[in-house]
């Protein structure tokens, strides 16, 4: 994963809280709901979605659906993904709820800068880190040919897709979510189960707060990052009714 300057990660958290306050005020919560957002708190899981037939190809219920992106302000394609990743058990019982944090810091569920997510999981134009050049922080990585076909840089790498893989750790963990034959990190259907995959890859049981924290450090190892996404992934569960 790339490493964005603590700054970004900063206003990435900042975001996280005043979007999901906002949210909050305009009724998509219940009234008498006080999220609690607080980066220390300790995380809550949410419930583990109600799964349907898996020959309908969507794991997840879609009453259950509907009901939580409601609740959550999640788009419904983004929760899809997250919920429908979670139920096909990458083997470290990660929650929706953190990959829904994770896709809130790294591009607001694929709709970073104006975008609208379709109902296939993909963003109306591709979402792309900055070119890792060594400037601003950024490590210096130099593109391949088969990493230039995501991006289109022929000379740096970037950062690709709403879960912002590299495609050096794509090549790994990339994963087919949607069933449609296809790896691609631009798709968040796949992109979520890649990322569950990835925070999966040392074999601990995320359930606890100590392993969970370790597990998204691997996903960018920056304090500021995990604060950010624990809010998002606390507020989301307490929103859904963890």
């Amino acid at each position: 994963m790339s490493r964005p300057p603590r700054a970004v990660v900063r206003l990435a958290g900042l975001l996280a809280v005043v979007c999901l306050l906002a949210l909050a005020a305009s009724r998509l919560y219940a009234p008498e709901r006080v999220l609690d957002l607080t980066p220390g708190a300790d995380y809550v899981a949410a419930p583990t979605p109600p799964e349907r037939a898996r020959s309908a190809g969507q794991l997840v219920e879609q009453r259950w659906l509907t009901r939580t992106a409601r609740a959550t302000g999640i788009p419904l394609p983004a929760l899809r993904a997250y919920a429908d990743a979670q139920l096909a058990d990458p083997g470290c019982r990660v929650g929706w709820t953190t990959l829904a944090g994770i896709g809130w810091v790294e591009s607001q569920h694929g709709t970073l800068g104006g975008r609208t997510l379709g109902a296939d999981g993909r963003s109306s134009s591709t979402i792309l880190g900055p070119a890792l050049d060594g400037s601003g922080g950024f490590a210096a990585i130099r593109a391949t040919g088969g990493s230039a076909r995501w991006h289109g840089d022929t000379v740096w790498e970037h950062a690709v897709g709403p879960m912002q893989f590299l495609p050096t750790t794509w090549e790994p963990w990339g994963a087919d979510g949607d069933g449609d034959g296809a790896a691609d990190p631009r798709d968040l259907d796949d992109a979520a189960l890649g990322a569950a995959r990835y925070l999966c890859a040392a074999g601990e049981d995320l359930t606890g707060l100590e392993t969970w924290e370790a597990a998204v450090l691997t996903y960018n190892r920056s304090r500021e990052y995990v604060d950010a996404v624990h809010a998002a992934a606390s507020a989301y569960a307490r929103a859904a009714g963890g």
